[in-house]
């Protein structure tokens, strides 16, 4: 008798949090693709010898057009100064991220303002390129 005996139904539970965890997985994935990355928008030129810096530096960004951006926000060359002045220049580092269309000049004029406010470690951005 019993082999007629009914049995009750088991509900098996690990595989149902098995696939909860695969769907959430799935759905932070796709949601952080539909959040556009922020940064700077500019078209750097490139470098075959590009590396990447151990330490956060200052970011100053020279546009096509002429401007200075520095802490999202424009600034001229002499508030420039005066800002990086303010941070401790023997450990600060400043990095001047150009559009392909900066000028030579502009750049020299944005590393003289960085020089008279004591920096003494600047460097360029550039993208990783052919060799």
């Amino acid at each position: 008798m019993r082999y007629f005996e009914a049995r009750k139904g088991r509900i098996e539970i690990i595989p149902m949090i098995d696939i909860m965890l695969f769907l959430l997985v799935f759905f932070i994935m796709i949601t952080l693709r539909m959040i556009p990355a922020t940064g700077i928008s500019t078209r750097l030129p490139t470098s075959s010898n590009a590396q990447v810096l151990p330490k956060t530096p200052l970011v100053v960004e020279l546009r096509g057009d002429g401007s200075v951006r520095f802490h999202d926000r424009a600034v001229s060359l002499t508030q420039l100064e005066q800002q990086l002045a303010q941070n401790d220049p023997s450990h600060t580092q400043v990095i001047l991220a150009g559009a392909k269309s900066v000028t030579l000049q502009q750049l020299v004029a944005v590393m003289d303002a960085c020089r008279h406010a004591g920096i003494s470690q600047l460097g360029i951005a550039t993208r990783a390129g052919p060799p």
